[in-house]
């Protein structure tokens, strides 16, 4: 199990918009992390203020950061300096359910494919065990 201490070691994001708190489970192939969701997230302000709904997008891009902290982990140490993974797809997105205040997003991520600086992952979000989004990412580890 890694917390925001490894995940901050690993990741180059930071706050506001570091999408990531924990990760409870991690192979070479697959990742299960969480994102606490509280009403003092900056988005909500002005995103539905009288209902609020953590934006879509962002549910996207917690998926996409923990599948990027599985694929650093992939990547020696000393192979990781000076290079970021950026987020260059997605496909088959759907939103199943809102995400709101109180709500911890379970994260699980599955590499599909991977050819030598490219990947597609497979990913969704879960609330209480039910779909909140899903999707398929491609991402790319590049130069900073």
């Amino acid at each position: 199990m890694n917390d925001i201490g490894d995940v901050l070691a690993l990741m180059p994001h930071r706050y506001p918009l570091l999408l990531l708190d924990r990760v409870l489970e991690m192979d070479t192939q697959s990742i299960r992390a969480i994102k606490n969701v509280t009403i003092n997230e900056p988005f909500f302000v002005g995103h539905f203020p009288d209902r609020p709904v953590m934006p879509g997008v962002l549910i996207v891009e917690s998926i996409a950061q923990a599948g990027g902290f599985l694929l650093l982990s992939r990547v020696e140490e000393e192979a990781r300096k000076g290079k970021l993974i950026f987020f260059t797809g997605i496909d088959n997105c759907r939103f199943r359910r809102p995400v709101v205040p109180g709500d911890q997003l379970v994260l699980e991520v599955e590499v599909v494919n991977v050819r030598s600086t490219f990947a597609k992952m497979r990913g969704r979000a879960l609330v209480d065990g039910d779909v909140a989004c899903e999707a398929d990412l491609m991402s790319a580890l590049a130069e900073e």
